[in-house]
């Protein structure tokens, strides 16, 4: 893979902790509104999709939780204990009882068994953890044969102004918790990236929903890197 679509900047785990317990408190707020248009087209996804349980990895604060179908069971996952908090106070407050956990867990080695959910969907976490490919890598072994893995997510541009800009932004990584200059092609292989669906998001597509669905079989996916 050319460098040129690799994120410049490595993130690790402490540093996302520590971005987003200074973001916690403000998160809704400053967040909530530009990503709106992303994660209510991500839920409206999962919604539409056949399965009860469902995976959200990078809950936070849990701003999707009450947009779910109440036939959907939801375990929300997230590495910052702060925004967890503040989702475990929204599943209470708003009486949330499909929200069957909220966990404290690295998404890219979780602690669940092989095929525990029927959806996986991943919102705004691609450009976040540290290693993107470890990320799928998880998602696909704890979803279903069938099932599907759903990201939502801001791309590097692939030219004009917008990629100078995400070029630049880059270097405040670490303190941002995210890559600005997050290509595609850090997340998804060839093989996959045919298989998948690219939506793109208000506002003014600055955020793709990708849709993943998997393989039928263990088999088949093996099949499609040899």
């Amino acid at each position: 893979m050319s460098s040129t679509l690799s994120p410049r900047s490595a993130l690790d785990a402490e540093a996302v902790k520590t971005a987003y317990r200074r973001w916690a408190r403000v998160y809704d707020t400053v967040f909530g509104g530009i990503s709106g248009y992303g994660r209510k087209r991500a839920v409206a996804a999962v919604n539409a999709l056949p399965g009860e349980r469902v995976l959200e990895v990078g809950v936070g604060t849990g701003l999707a939780l009450p947009s779910y179908n109440h036939d959907k069971r939801i375990t929300g996952i997230d590495l910052s204990e702060d925004m967890l908090e503040r989702a475990r106070m929204r599943v209470l407050q708003e009486h949330l009882t499909n929200v069957d956990d909220l966990l404290e867990m690295d998404a890219e080695a979780t602690t669940f068994e092989d095929d525990s959910f029927d959806i996986a969907v991943a919102m705004f976490v691609a450009s976040v953890v540290p290693h993107p490919d470890r990320l799928l890598a998880e998602l696909k072994r704890v979803v279903k044969p069938g099932g599907h893995i759903l990201f939502v997510n801001h791309f590097l541009a692939t030219g004009g102004l917008r990629l100078s800009v995400e070029r630049g932004m880059a270097r405040a990584s670490r303190s941002l918790g995210w890559h600005p200059d997050f290509a595609i092609e850090s997340l998804l292989p060839p093989e996959d990236l045919r298989r998948a669906t690219l939506t793109p998001v208000p506002p003014a597509g600055l955020f793709t929903l990708v849709t993943l669905p998997q393989c039928e079989s263990k088999s088949d996916a093996a099949a499609l890197v040899a």
